[in-house]
């Protein structure tokens, strides 16, 4: 097991925001990684914990063959782009975003007077060249409030009729309430939104990103788990 704690990362940022980048691949940031953050997991090759500072901006800026999935914790941020021009997010809400080989472009705004914040997740597509496309979990069930011990998945699958973008990197949200058990035992990458918890030997807290054969929790306080594997 590897413990990747936010607190012990630089805090950085750009344009309106400050994030700690808690997962930087060598695949896409090479030389540029910055020390103490995990590699990643397959094609998952991205996570930062962000906050943007009132009324604060991304700035508009392109992407291409990624797959960027933005999950609002705090607050709401209003999207700018070339898909979707328009949408709100609140919190509990997940946009995602395929760039495929088209491309898309996109701002990302906080309207209010307040920070909020919001984790984004970046993955490779598993087929090169696909066209764009968009996609919004709606707040309303709030995946961040949804049943205790429900997952949801909000990316990724091989099933043709399923409702998120196919991927063979699996993107999961976990809720639970105090008391509860969670257990993922295949390898894993599980970020830990909200909330503490442990197993037999540690204690993990919000801002943990746990890289695991076998991850096992049990929820002290109401905990949110974004968990991230692979089929």
């Amino acid at each position: 097991m590897k413990i990747v704690r936010r607190n012990r990362l630089r805090r950085g940022g750009f344009a309106g925001l400050r994030e700690t980048r808690l997962v930087m691949s060598p695949r896409i940031f090479r030389d540029s990684r910055e020390a103490g953050t995990s590699p990643g997991l397959g094609r998952f090759v991205y996570l930062a914990d962000a906050r943007f500072m009132p009324k604060g901006e991304t700035r508009i800026h392109a992407h291409r063959e990624i797959d960027v999935i933005s999950m609002m914790v705090e607050g709401r941020i209003r999207h700018e782009g070339s898909l979707q021009n328009g949408q709100e997010l609140s919190a509990g809400a997940i946009q995602v975003q395929r760039a495929g080989g088209e491309g898309f472009t996109h701002n990302e705004i906080n309207p209010d007077d307040a920070k909020n914040r919001m984790i984004q997740l970046w993955v490779l597509p598993d087929t090169p060249g696909e066209p764009s496309a968009y996609q919004q979990f709606e707040s309303k069930p709030q995946l961040f409030e949804s049943k205790p011990g429900e997952r949801v998945r909000v990316y990724g699958g091989t099933d043709e009729n399923a409702a998120t973008f196919s991927s063979k990197t699996i993107i999961e949200i976990a809720q639970l309430k105090a008391g509860d058990k969670f257990r993922q035992p295949a390898r894993s990458l599980v970020y830990i939104t909200t909330g503490k918890g442990k197993d037999a030997e540690h204690t993990f807290k919000e801002g943990d990103l746990i890289d695991s054969d076998d991850f096992n929790f049990i929820a002290d306080r109401d905990s949110s788990l974004i968990v991230i594997f692979q089929e």
